[in-house]
């Protein structure tokens, strides 16, 4: 171990000029402190430049500076998307006027991610010097639309999600015709609030005012138009359904309406048959009458 003793005003030795000089118990400073630091200074000059109220071109050539320095959207720490396909979102996050930190609009950016069909909300934040910060939060498929011989999944509000890959949602039941998306709460309402619920298989929405709802077994249901009288009309055929040795469901009708009150109308070979048997006995009593 050697040692040099310095004197104020004296070269040091040629040993010491070649190696690094360590002060004893000194902090090291890292890159990443130097970093914070200033973005810290930044921080400060932009909001005294804030506050003061700098011509409109002086900030302008301010925020150049500042991305020339590194302080541009250069990553994207995106989380939450699952269905959504990132390329859109990255797209609608670089799509402003400039990838400058000081001049990427935060506001405009949730509305351009909140515009892609998955997205229900986004949150936006910067990390400096050159990171934007992105949680999204996605819609849920709750029903299939089908309109003009096409399904698509929507969610609660029914705005289209996708009509791509459908097939994992084939639990989910179907609305059909022309606005009965902008009514899915109303038709899922009306599905879970009777126990023949696990027996639909679609809701068509007639006329844009009332339901007819579709039995896996076969079967048509017409409803009445206000939501109060639909949900009563339906609970009655639920405990029709199940009064009676065989249920109203399962083959034997085609069609219930009971649109309106205190009357079912039905239509089915059940019908057709016991119109058959009626005339038959009606043709038996009139010949037992002429003997």
């Amino acid at each position: 171990m050697t040692a040099a003793v310095l004197k104020r005003g004296a070269k040091p030795p040629k040993a010491a000029q070649n190696r690094p000089t360590r002060v004893s118990g000194a902090p090291k400073i890292t890159r990443q402190q130097l970093g914070i630091g200033g973005a810290v200074l930044l921080a400060i000059a932009i909001a005294v430049m804030v506050a003061v109220g700098v011509p409109q071109r002086i900030w302008n050539g301010f925020v150049e500076w500042t991305a020339a320095q590194g302080w541009e959207v250069r990553h994207v720490e995106l989380t939450g998307a699952r269905e959504q396909e990132r390329l859109a979102i990255y797209a609608a996050v670089l799509n402003g006027p400039s990838n400058a930190m000081l001049a990427t609009d935060l506001d405009d950016v949730r509305d351009r991610l909140r515009a892609l069909p998955w997205l229900a909300d986004a949150s936006v934040q910067r990390r400096l010097p050159d990171t934007l910060v992105i949680e999204v939060k996605e819609r849920k498929p709750v029903a299939l639309w089908q309109y003009h011989q096409r399904l698509a999944a929507i969610d609660v509000t029914g705005k289209v999600l996708t009509r791509e890959r459908l097939e994992r949602w084939n639990d989910l039941p179907i609305l059909v015709g022309a606005g009965a998306n902008a009514r899915v709460r109303d038709a899922l309402e009306l599905i879970a609030a009777t126990p023949l619920g696990r027996d639909v298989n679609a809701a068509v929405f007639v006329g844009g005012r009332r339901w007819d709802l579709r039995f896996k077994s076969g079967e048509t249901l017409a409803l009445p138009d206000q939501p109060g009288q639909a949900r009563a009309a339906l609970a009655t055929f639920a405990k029709l359904d199940g009064q009676g040795p065989e249920r109203l469901l399962g083959g034997r009708f085609t069609r219930f309406d009971l649109r309106l009150p205190g009357r079912m109308i039905v239509a089915g070979p059940a019908v057709a048959e016991t119109l058959a048997e009626a005339e038959k006995a009606r043709r038996a009593a009139a010949q037992a009458q002429k003997i």
